[in-house]
């Protein structure tokens, strides 16, 4: 393991000094969530499960511009992006694939049938987000196929009154450009543009945010766009409408993403359109009802060669449309959720042809908190998939209190990942080529943990077992053939996972400290002589340290984190934010990898070093 040297630790302390001012301690306390799941409602304090929540107010201090840098600071979450400022990256969760993390925006299905590569591809700007909510383990039961290591839910703002605001930022490393490259450095910029209408019966939000960079490399140049819409609708005390469109434009210099060193001038362009409107109705005292239709639209125009589309382009249309009925009954023993699904997959691809599959289910839970000292959550998912045919995955939290504060819970489930279209078609010779005859992947995890909640202070410590069946690597057994991906037999995960969030108040200055630590040890069967492309590059060893202080008109961040991998060195990083808040503006600096480490996350590709940003953001409401 490489030490952490002294400046490192100095730097990460930087604010631990600002606690000594404290005379008279206030204690700050955690505010209640509802975790955001389609038929059952579960406070925070009262769950099982390994959850996650970080909210707008936290999201707002950190060193952060973009959903995808906020996701690297999470625990558990691997985050590996192949470029930054939001360009691409791929998420997954306790040493899971990228393929096996599901995407959730207010609960509906976001994740791409082509490929998990494009799941990040989310026309949400962040400050339209309200939390995110990180799911940990088998979630088949919650939220059906492919979460079978964990979920991401990404929960949008409510309109709670009229607004204008905008956010313009800046940012470089002050390095020069590569020789290949025209003259300058190199730097990244961003606007965000929003609006909203608070009226009694219907509320409104408009965003746009626009984001361009020349690289931080050679042919690493980027430009994106995101429009997004969202609206309320209050029929009465009891019925309630919502809708929600938006879009994305993202294109990038992709030398060395995806099949390095020859894709040195490649290019991609991936335009996502996706819009939901759901209805909620308490129909009585007792019962909730939920419908909801989705559809994602994803284009993909990847350019081997930018400068010659005639030779080595390759182009995707995939369509998702998505069905949804939930519903809630309350009794006196416990709460019961039912819900159906329908998803309609399509996709046409030069070079995987035109393909599409159904995938119908049905939900069934029960909760109760009727157990002396215990809540019980049961349920299973019961999936029909054209291509796989019926399959039934269980699972069961328990959650035993043993005082007012701690509490032991243990849960087990089961899951399923489907192969991806590219999975099972993708034709790219000589580099790549699908697999028509794979299996889908099963899942089944068990943990256990301790919990500890008082009004100030969250702790987790806890353990998990994964045995993921059929578990899809891509190989091949000669230097000269194609990548293909194969069921390779069992993929084994122990896991140990800590969370601690502590919360205080000391002359009028709030802190939040939030450290957290994880352990994988993955196993995997695999077959003698072959070469894997992404065979056990998870995250073997990862920690955090977040710590953020605010004031009425000043606040500051510092953001740590350690990450080793099997298959690679480890290093350390550290973000700082500073702001200041004047009436209706506010102004802030970041500081970025302020340590300049050279660090790769994916493949060959460095991620940028020292990299300074300033923003400035204004607000007017009402």
């Amino acid at each position: 393991m490489k030490f952490i040297n002294n400046h490192q630790i100095l730097l990460a302390a930087a604010f631990l000094p600002l606690w000594g001012q404290a005379q008279e301690v206030k204690i700050d306390s955690i505010q209640e969530v509802i975790v955001h799941a389609n038929r059952l409602q579960i406070p925070f304090s009262k769950d099982n499960r390994n959850v996650e929540i970080l909210s707008s107010g936290q999201i707002k201090q950190l060193p952060v511009k973009n959903l995808n840098e906020v996701l690297g600071l999470l625990n558990g979450v691997d985050l590996r992006q192949r470029g930054p400022f939001g360009v691409q990256a791929d998420v997954s969760i306790d040493g899971g694939s990228f393929e096996q993390t599901l995407v959730l925006v207010n609960g509906a299905k976001v994740s791409d049938s082509q490929t998990a590569h494009h799941n990040l591809n989310l026309p949400i700007p962040l400050d339209a987000i309200e939390r995110i909510e990180v799911l940990r383990g088998a979630a088949a039961r919650i939220y059906g196929i492919n979460a079978l290591t964990g979920a991401i839910n990404i929960i949008t703002k409510t309109v709670d009154k009229s607004s204008i605001h905008a956010n313009v930022y800046t940012g470089s490393s002050f390095k020069n450009r590569d020789e290949e490259d025209k003259d300058g450095i190199y730097y990244h910029a961003g606007t965000q543009l929003g609006a909203r209408w608070f009226g009694d019966k219907h509320q409104h939000q408009l965003y746009y945010n626009k984001e361009k960079s020349n690289g931080q490399r050679y042919n690493t140049a980027s430009q994106n766009d995101k429009i997004f819409y969202q609206a309320n609708l209050t029929i009465d005390d009891d019925n309630e409408i919502e809708w929600l469109g938006s879009y994305m434009y993202n294109r990038f210099g992709a030398n060395g993403f995806y099949a390095a060193p020859g894709d040195r001038e490649s290019e991609e362009i991936v335009e996502t359109v996706f819009a939901s409107i759901s209805s909620r109705h308490q129909l009585s005292e007792r019962f909730y009802l939920s419908p909801r239709v989705t559809n994602r639209y994803n284009e993909d125009d990847y350019r081997y060669f930018k400068h010659n589309l005639s030779s080595a382009r390759s182009l995707h249309y995939n369509n998702a449309f998505s069905m949804e009925l939930n519903s809630r009954y309350q009794t006196a023993f416990g709460d019961f959720g039912l819900g159906l699904e329908s998803r309609f997959d399509r996709i046409a691809s030069s070079n995987m042809g035109d393909h599409d599959r159904s995938n119908h289910g049905a939900y069934a839970e029960f909760r109760t908190e009727r157990l002396k000292n215990m809540t019980v959550n049961v349920g299973a998912y019961i999936n029909h998939n054209t291509q796989y045919g019926w399959k039934v995955y269980p699972g069961i939290d328990l959650g035993y209190n043993i005082t007012q504060h701690w509490k032991v819970v243990l849960n087990t489930g089961s899951s399923q990942r489907i192969p991806s279209f590219t999975d099972l078609y993708l034709n790219q010779r000589p580099g790549n080529i699908g697999n028509p005859s794979l299996f889908s992947e099963d899942a089944w995890q068990t943990e256990g943990a301790i919990k500890f909640q008082s009004t100030n202070f969250i702790a987790h410590a806890g353990y998990f077992y994964r045995n993921v069946r059929d578990f899809i690597d891509w190989i091949r057994t000669d230097v000269n053939e194609p990548y293909q991906p194969f069921n390779m037999g069992k993929n084994k995960v122990h896991g140990i996972n800590t969370n601690l969030l502590y919360i205080f108040q000391a002359n009028d200055i709030r802190y939040r400290v939030n450290l957290g630590y994880n352990y994988l040890d993955a196993s995997l069967e695999q077959i003698d002589g072959s070469i894997s492309k992404y065979n056990l590059e998870n995250l073997k060893h990862q920690a955090k340290l977040l710590f953020m202080a605010n004031s009425t008109v000043w606040h500051a961040s510092i953001a740590n984190r350690f990450h080793q991998r099997i298959s690679d060195k480890s290093y350390f990083l550290t973000d700082v934010r500073i702001g200041y808040r004047f009436p209706f503006l506010s102004v802030y600096a970041d500081a970025q990898n302020i340590f300049d480490i050279t660090y790769i996350e994916t493949s060959a590709i460095p991620m940028p070093g020292r990299w300074y940003s300033l923003g400035v953001k204004y607000e007017w409401g009402r």
